[in-house]
């Protein structure tokens, strides 16, 4: 735990996935809120379809999901998320011909029916 989920866009070219990635988890275990590094699993998904808003100018986002244990409070939350959006910001060079939109979402998983195992080193 936790489980970082970061969508975005397929016309952000300059935004390096595997970077974001390791620049996210990396931010998530400076906050020491995780037991260790390797609790951490994050993904990203180019998304090839989509639509923001209905104006016909290019727009583009990067949306990232962190989903914990439940039982944190709204502070912890709140700094995690931050934290997230100020990384996220600082991931690239956005396109200035295209309006991006940057968000973080925090999701609490159910403590008492979360089940985990690890197979192997």
């Amino acid at each position: 735990m936790p489980h970082l989920h970061m969508e975005y866009t397929a016309n952000l070219p300059e935004l390096n996935a595997d970077l974001a990635l390791m620049r996210l988890n990396n931010a998530l275990v400076a906050s020491g809120q995780f037991g260790a590094e390797f609790d951490i699993k994050s993904r990203a998904v180019k998304v090839e379809t989509f639509r923001v808003g209905t104006a016909l100018g290019e727009r583009a986002f990067v949306h990232v999901k962190l989903a914990l244990l439940s039982g944190r409070s709204p502070q912890i939350k709140k700094q995690l998320s931050e934290s997230l959006l100020a990384v996220v910001q600082d991931v690239c060079e956005w396109p200035a011909e295209v309006q991006v939109q940057l968000c973080v979402e925090i999701l609490d998983i159910d403590r008492e029916s979360y089940t985990k195992t690890a197979i192997g080193h």
